[in-house]
């Protein structure tokens, strides 16, 4: 008899997004009475709930900058073939130990490339098991302009994955916009909606009543949008109101350190209660991660985006502009901030009325257990669920 455990593994490099969303499907799976153990790759601390699912923690690596090409260990010191070794037969052995129904993998193999050392002997494991695998990934991948590397992505999936579940949904953006060869894996696809937090409970006052709440995210970067926005507070219609600046976990202490908070500015680390806060904040000003816009969606906040970009990162830029271009929200690129063309989003956004409910499913991480659970029970199939 097949297990009926789901062995989930998550890999976070620079924010925290990927564990954030990976936390709250197991939530749900566990939720839904699936037996769930997740296997983390990343920085232990800050590690969200995990409704009860056991976890295992691999030997953390991470991304030692916002360039994503050299991966590193909690020293500092570049991973080498010794620690892909280490990582590699600690993951093998989780594999073994848990012996699950359904492996579901976050990112791989359309992200996390610099993984395949761990990645590909687990899939083998999982083939010689006759274990069911899941591509579990974002609405919006990073577009790959490597004709090479999209065909082994296909081939890995093809070979590899019974389902590839896309927390999105096609009414806002589908696959194909940023995987060109979503045709060549169509009966793999399917939608689970987006994996988003419920609607908060808000009461007329507390917290961020009135406020312009200002997030940098769970990253490392954002520091420049926070001297940002303090700089262009007195520049908005909002110079005498309450601000309200939220940094994230892995935020540079001294970047922390630098940011001067002048009469009438909070400075918070994290909250627990941020969408409550959102949703009674006059305005919202954030980067466009993908948790960070589910939480502006479900708070019905009145929001100006500016997205975090690279030459190689445009998900952001992209998820921008397609709420932009539903009137949801205000963009600033990255390269065009400054304390004045912050200050005129925020004063034209605050004169947006607030938006309506989205007209595309919030409901992902649900979904995501749903078809999970869908894996575990029928007929083996490497064509789909």
């Amino acid at each position: 008899m097949k297990s009926a455990t789901v062995l989930v593994y998550v890999q976070h490099l620079l924010g925290i997004g990927h564990q954030m969303r990976a936390a709250a499907i197991v939530r749900a799976m566990r939720a839904q009475g699936l037996n769930v153990t997740c296997v983390s790759g990343g920085e232990p601390a800050g590690m969200p709930d995990l409704g009860g699912a056991r976890l295992i923690q691999l030997p953390p690596l991470r991304a030692a900058d916002s360039s994503f090409r050299r991966l590193v260990d909690e020293m500092g010191r570049e991973i080498d073939a010794e620690g892909r070794a280490r990582r590699r037969d600690a993951l093998l052995s989780a594999f073994r130990d848990v012996r699950p129904g359904v492996l579901l993998i976050e990112s791989f193999p359309f992200a996390r490339w610099q993984f395949r050392f761990e990645l590909l002997p687990l899939l083998q494991a999982a083939r010689e098991k006759g274990v069911r695998v899941a591509a579990s990934v974002r609405d919006i991948l990073v577009a790959k302009d490597d004709p090479t590397r999209v065909d082994a992505i296909v081939d890995i999936l093809r070979e590899s994955f019974d389902a590839v579940l896309v927390h999105g949904d096609p009414r806002l953006v589908s696959l194909d916009a940023t995987f060109g060869a979503a045709d060549r894996i169509a009966d793999l696809i399917h939608y689970t909606g987006y994996v988003a937090p419920p609607p908060p409970d808000i009461a007329a006052d507390g917290p961020g009543a009135g406020e312009v709440v200002v997030a940098a995210g769970g990253g490392a970067v954002g520091g420049t949008l926070l001297r940002t926005a303090l700089a262009a507070r007195p520049l908005t219609k909002f110079a005498s109101s309450r601000w309200r600046l939220i940094t994230g976990p892995n935020l540079p202490p001294a970047e922390r350190q630098a940011l001067a908070a002048p009469r009438g500015v909070t400075i918070d680390t994290m909250r627990d209660d941020y969408r409550e806060i959102l949703g009674r904040a006059a305005l919202s000003v954030s980067q466009a991660g993908y948790n960070t816009v589910m939480d502006i969606l479900v708070a019905g906040a009145r929001a100006v985006l500016v997205p975090f970009s690279t030459d190689t990162e445009t998900e952001q830029r992209l998820r921008a502009r397609l709420l932009a271009a539903r009137g949801r929200v205000q963009v600033i690129s990255e390269s065009g901030l400054s304390p004045s063309a912050l200050a005129q989003a925020i004063d034209t956004a605050a004169e947006m009325p607030r938006p309506d409910p989205p007209d595309f499913s919030l409901d992902g991480a649900n979904g995501t257990a749903r078809l999970v659970a869908a894996l575990l029970t029928r007929t083996p199939a490497r064509n789909g669920l």
